[in-house]
């Protein structure tokens, strides 16, 4: 399974997860989201996404660790991956099949948004 997190570029970007080599990610408190978030496995891929003008996934993560021992709040550290080569913009996730169903489209404000591999792939380039 893979994930996509949306984050605030002015808040924290791909270049601060990248200059920080992992951090905890948190401040989500969208019920639905904090579910995916629970349910995170170690290793699990990520593309980070982000929100505000930009509105692109712009880069990879992986899931370190998910300590959800407290249901509202899942501590859930990440790695940096790589930045992605030609970042997706919203119009064109928009814009493909692959992601007629997805809740990036439908549920905009979703933060934490699950990925099939297809999706993944076509994000990342891998």
């Amino acid at each position: 399974m893979s994930y996509l997190l949306k984050t605030e570029p002015s808040v924290y970007s791909m270049s601060d997860l990248e200059r920080d080599g992992e951090t905890i990610w948190d401040g989500v408190t969208n019920p639905a989201a904090v579910k995916f978030l629970r349910g995170m496995k170690p290793g699990e891929k990520l593309v980070i996404y982000h929100t505000g003008d930009e509105r692109a996934a712009v880069g990879t993560a992986k899931v370190v660790s998910v300590d959800a021992t407290d249901p509202k709040v899942p501590n859930l550290r990440i790695k940096a991956g790589k930045p992605i080569k030609v970042p997706h913009t919203l119009s064109e996730i928009k814009a493909h099949k692959l992601f007629a169903d997805s809740p990036l489209v439908s549920q905009g404000r979703l933060s934490v948004v699950p990925l099939t591999d297809a999706q993944y792939a076509w994000l990342t380039g891998e």
